[in-house]
């Protein structure tokens, strides 16, 4: 692999690793949700649209796509937020299947079955400083009030309730996250594109998030980072040894990850008991 051959790929992996976070934002108060996918396609056909017909800077076009996710985001959370999470999961997939048929159904606005391509180019100066600020969010975010609130809603929603946290308003605020950075998310993959349409951002692409978040580990919001670099780096580096190899590494990969580590490359929880040896060890020897 060439060296800008390695840019590319690498760019791909961060943004599908955004995705990936835009998962793990709802996943972090135990809803999981695929309409990220759908929060993305909202954010590159607004992106498309908006670069056809007005002279925007990239930056404005890439806040203006997060806007739109957080925005349909907050409206979604409205409709589905009071089922039970199994019923989530199943409601944000028709979510997409919707998105696909609206998608086709709205030639206007996004090109229809034809598709719509993007004639702007938002390269890694933009993904960098879009992962930049996301890292800087959430690792502020982790140890916060909101933070703390949520991992506790994620453990169980009757604890929370009954330790006076706002369950409902906590899950629509990771809610409208989720949908701020899959908007941001789908705008840069379409400019990496350069061209979208009403299979860009289905099922497959949801699969590629949700094993992202799988891979890298669903308990910490470095895991979906990490994730959606592994999960596209690694096939590519293999592809030139094996035929399909970004079928057949990917599955393989899943599953080495499930057996041998199913919390995820990024596990807090795996450094915990060495500190509770070591208390024990220094308890001995002052003993």
């Amino acid at each position: 692999m060439n060296t800008a051959s390695l840019i590319s790929t690498l760019e791909f992996g961060v943004v599908f690793g955004l995705l990936a976070l835009s998962m793990f934002a709802s996943l972090n108060t135990g809803v999981l949700s695929m309409a990220s996918v759908s929060f993305a396609a909202c954010g590159a056909f607004l992106c498309g649209r908006l670069a056809a017909t007005t002279a925007m800077p990239g930056w404005a076009l890439l806040i203006a796509g997060s806007v739109l996710g957080a925005v349909v985001a907050g409206v979604v959370s409205l409709f589905i937020l009071h089922l039970s999470s199994h019923y989530i999961a199943m409601v944000t997939i028709a979510v997409l299947l919707m998105t696909r048929v609206a998608v086709l159904n709205l030639p206007a606005v996004t090109g229809g079955v034809n598709g719509m391509s993007i004639p702007v180019e938002l390269g890694y100066p933009y993904i960098l400083a879009t992962l930049a600020i996301c890292v800087w969010t959430f690792s502020r975010l982790r140890r916060s009030r909101y933070g703390l609130a949520a991992e506790t809603v994620r453990e169980d929603t009757v604890v929370a309730a009954t330790l006076g946290i706002n369950t409902r308003w906590i899950q629509t605020v990771s809610f409208i996250i989720s949908g701020f950075i899959g908007g941001a998310a789908g705008v840069l993959l379409a400019s990496l594109y350069a061209y979208v349409d009403a299979d860009t951002f289905f099922l497959n692409l949801a699969f590629v998030g949700l094993a992202a978040v799988v891979l890298g580990g669903g308990f910490h919001w470095l895991g979906a980072l990490v994730g959606g670099v592994v999960f596209t780096l690694i096939p590519e580096l293999l592809r030139g040894m094996v035929d399909q190899a970004d079928q057949i590494i990917n599955g393989v990969i899943l599953v080495v990850i499930m057996i041998f580590l199913p919390r995820g490359l990024i596990d807090p929880a795996r450094r915990r008991p060495r500190t509770v040896h070591a208390g024990s060890d220094r308890e001995e020897d002052h003993t």
